[in-house]
């Protein structure tokens, strides 16, 4: 079986986790591999992905082998396989465009982002890059709010020919006029906003769903998510929360039976804890109407490791997308994109979005 080779755009926590997981498995037996939707999707188990490339701005990063630079800081994540492979990759210098808030640099630098002191490069340089080192398929890992360098890396992924997966709540799959480039060129495109794959959103999208199987009328809700990593810091700054609290919100609005007033529903991230590091916690309330008019309320708290909450999923976007490639299927992933993210080109159930992933995976429909 030959491999998945990826390129990756931003080589923080998220990645650490990807790239850790897939050494973590590689060496597993089926059943012992707990924590995977997916052992096996067209041939290809995790251990079948490689690293061909990678882009990052900060300069404990650049210019260092992958396989060091995941565990450089401000990466924070939980080391659960210290024993991974040298991909034989050096981190490329990326475009910085808006991937760096100024409020960043007013945080001590094992918390933050300390840009590298080196030559951006050219889209030109970006697809050479691409193209040279044969990848496949392009990950997107930026912070929230780089509305322009996820674009940009989007649009170098259409001029190199190979596949994009926007883990980011930045609209590329799920906007019309980039979704139509990605058709154009037959280029298949997974996004947008990855869901963890036991998180607060899809937690949050189960109980509203069981609300409206159980007849009960859901009257106003709240998610508010704490922690301690880049991502968090980087949110601070409000005005890069835009997509991400419309993706968050959409992905629970889309399973109400009526959506619910603006006043209604908070969802979205709410403080940075230092000391919580790569912990995310989520809280979790919704109020409602029982049998007769009776109220009733519901809180959860979620605790979890944020980065490899999203490992498992990318693991399999990750093979989604190739099998696309393999089948000559460009375009938004539908299915795929609605399983694994939070604001796909098509809302679904999540039961719904289950099945027609394993149709897809199956051959039974062709995205």
């Amino acid at each position: 079986m030959s491999k998945i080779r990826i390129a990756v755009a931003g080589i923080g926590n998220c990645f650490s986790s990807l790239w850790q997981g897939i050494n973590y498995y590689r060496n597993k037996a089926p059943e012992d591999a707990i924590g995977l939707m997916h052992w096996e999707i067209g041939g290809f188990r995790p251990g079948d992905i490689e690293v061909v490339a990678a882009f990052d701005i900060d300069r404990r990063k650049v210019g260092r082998e992958v396989s060091e630079a995941i565990f450089a800081p401000p990466n924070c994540t939980t080391v659960f396989c210290r024993d991974v492979a040298e991909t034989g990759v050096k981190v490329n210098m990326g475009r910085v465009l808006d991937g760096f808030s100024d409020h960043m640099a007013d945080y001590p630098e094992d918390r933050t982002f300390v840009l590298a002191d080196e030559p951006e490069p050219s889209a030109e340089d970006v697809v050479n890059i691409l193209k040279d080192s044969g990848a496949e398929v392009l990950v997107n890992y930026l912070p929230v709010g780089s509305e322009k360098a996820v674009r940009f890396y989007a649009q170098c992924a259409l001029d190199a020919g190979i596949g994009y997966i926007n883990n980011m709540p930045v609209f590329i799959a799920s906007d019309p006029e980039w979704g139509e480039k990605f058709r154009e060129k037959n280029i298949p495109v997974v996004g947008d906003d990855i869901k963890s794959q036991l998180g607060a959103t899809i937690t949050h999208r189960i109980l509203a769903n069981l609300f409206k199987r159980r007849g009960v009328q859901l009257e106003r809700t709240y998610q508010l998510n704490t922690g301690g990593n880049t991502d968090f810091l980087n949110m601070l700054n409000r005005h890069r929360l835009k997509s991400k609290k419309l993706s968050k919100t959409e992905a629970v609005q889309s399973v109400l039976p009526q959506p619910l007033e603006p006043e209604n529903i908070h969802i979205g991230p709410s403080d940075y804890v230092p000391w919580q590091k790569d912990n995310k916690l989520a809280f979790i309330r919704m109020e409602g109407k029982l049998f007769g008019d009776v109220p009733m309320n519901i809180e959860i708290r979620l605790s979890v490791e944020d980065s490899p909450n999203s490992a498992g999923v990318a693991i399999d976007a990750i093979r989604c997308c190739k099998l696309a490639l393999d089948r000559g299927i460009g375009g938004p992933l539908t299915s795929p994109s609605a399983y694994f993210m939070k604001h796909p080109p098509e809302q679904m159930t999540d039961d719904m979005a289950f099945k027609c992933t394993k149709d897809f995976i199956e051959g039974r429909v062709e995205r």
